[in-house]
């Protein structure tokens, strides 16, 4: 551990004295690096997990840039999204396939906030001609508010119908990260219930995303996510290793620099002593909101 410090150390005076707002970054020793050598390595059968702050133009376009960098290397592309419920896959299909509008699309699905202007060029991204899909990953709204309100034991027979097979509880590790995130609960009750909640957003997309790798191995799946998701790899990367250990997973976290000072892009961008690198790869920019 106390040489570990030490390396954590070392490489955040490094960034403190060279710390950037924008470019990539390779995780673990914050070697930056171009697109095309982040994506290097992406086979057929692997899974990309980009996590974003919603909402930015600037990573809609990072997004969209990742995937691009994936089809010029001859790779089929497969774009999985946390904002598309599983259960309306259908509704995903005929909006792919023309059959119903776009209006109608996001009128059945009851689509808020942000506008989707965020998310279009994502969704439409894969090429139908070629056998890529469109996935829905996420578990129903219904089911993650009914466990955060009245937990796991509270969940009717058909709320637990809709979980994954094995549905598992994230790891320790990423438990505690989230609950440092949630001070306003009332007690730790709630917390292991908002926890529960949690899990079921991560395992039931790594459980979708799974059955789509392994019926699609000639593809290579692309997911886009909220950034908690994918940091540490505590969410869904620990998630899809468990369903998929055989597979190739590679990470991006896309930071949002704007308004930050140098020091304080270098504590944001350095691995944790306690849990490591924060993805794989760090994409930084100044992101703003244009209120679409």
């Amino acid at each position: 551990m106390k040489t570990w410090s030490l390396f954590l150390i070392s490489i955040l005076m490094s960034a403190c004295a060279h710390a950037q707002s924008e470019g990539i970054l390779r995780g673990s020793d914050l070697a930056p690096m171009t697109l095309q050598e982040s994506v290097a390595s992406v086979r057929p059968g692997s899974i990309v997990v980009i996590g974003e702050n919603h909402g930015f133009v600037q990573h809609r376009d990072q997004q969209v840039a990742v995937m691009q960098a994936l089809r010029t290397q001859g790779l089929k592309v497969s774009v999985g999204l946390e904002f598309f419920t599983y259960t309306h896959q259908h509704l995903v299909d005929a909006y792919r396939a023309g059959t119903v509008t776009e209006p109608e699309f996001l009128k059945a699905i009851q689509w808020g906030s942000p506008s989707y202007d965020y998310y279009r060029s994502q969704a439409l991204f894969p090429n139908l001609t070629e056998g890529a899909l469109t996935l829905a990953l996420n578990a129903p709204r219904s089911v993650t508010s009914s466990a955060a309100k009245k937990g796991l034991e509270g969940l009717s027979a058909d709320e637990k119908a809709m979980l994954p097979p094995n549905f598992t509880l994230g790891r320790d590790s990423y438990k505690r990260r989230f609950l440092s995130m949630m001070p306003h609960l009332p007690t730790p009750e709630a917390g292991e219930r908002y926890f529960a909640a949690q899990s079921i957003w991560d395992d039931t997309m790594a459980w979708k995303a799974a059955d789509f790798i392994k019926t699609h191995p000639d593809q290579v799946l692309v997911i886009v996510v909220g950034e908690f998701h994918v940091q540490y790899g505590g969410g869904l990367p620990d998630r899809l290793r468990a369903r998929l250990p055989n597979t190739p997973i590679v990470t991006f976290s896309q930071i949002n620099t704007l308004g930050m000072e140098e020091d304080e892009i270098a504590v944001e961008i350095q691995p944790s002593v306690q849990d490591g690198p924060r993805a794989d790869y760090l994409w930084l920019a100044p992101a703003q909101s244009l209120g679409l």
